[in-house]
């Protein structure tokens, strides 16, 4: 079973992942950039689920420092924030994909099978 880590601070939007991932996926979860830093060379996780406003350290952040260790891990961005530039900005802290919220779960089906298969 693969991996995910969740990366997000906000408890109904971790609520609405455990429900749609949990049958197929083993999760983790992280309330922080920091925390998911930490958990993502504790544990490996096979993708990451990041939101961008994060407090302690923000996703953009957490995902530059795990990009340098694990450059091939997949890393999708999660933001309510649908502005022009967000999802460059997004690549360019190296993010592998972005995902505006609230979230079309099929889209977000497509993607995890995009990156786990």
């Amino acid at each position: 079973m693969k991996t995910i880590l969740i990366v997000e601070d906000t408890e109904l939007n971790i609520d609405l992942f455990t429900q749609l991932l949990e049958e197929d996926y083993h999760l983790l979860v992280a309330r922080n950039g920091e925390q998911g830093v930490t958990m993502t060379r504790e544990q490996t996780p096979d993708l990451i689920l990041m939101d961008v406003s994060l407090p302690v350290m923000d996703g953009y952040e957490a995902t530059r420092r795990i990009r340098s260790a694990f450059p091939a891990l997949p890393v999708i961005g999660l933001s309510a924030h649908a502005m022009r530039g967000d999802a460059e900005k997004a690549f360019a802290a190296g993010f592998s994909d972005y995902l505006t919220k609230p979230l079309d779960e099929d889209l977000l089906f497509a993607k995890l099978k995009h990156y786990l298969s």
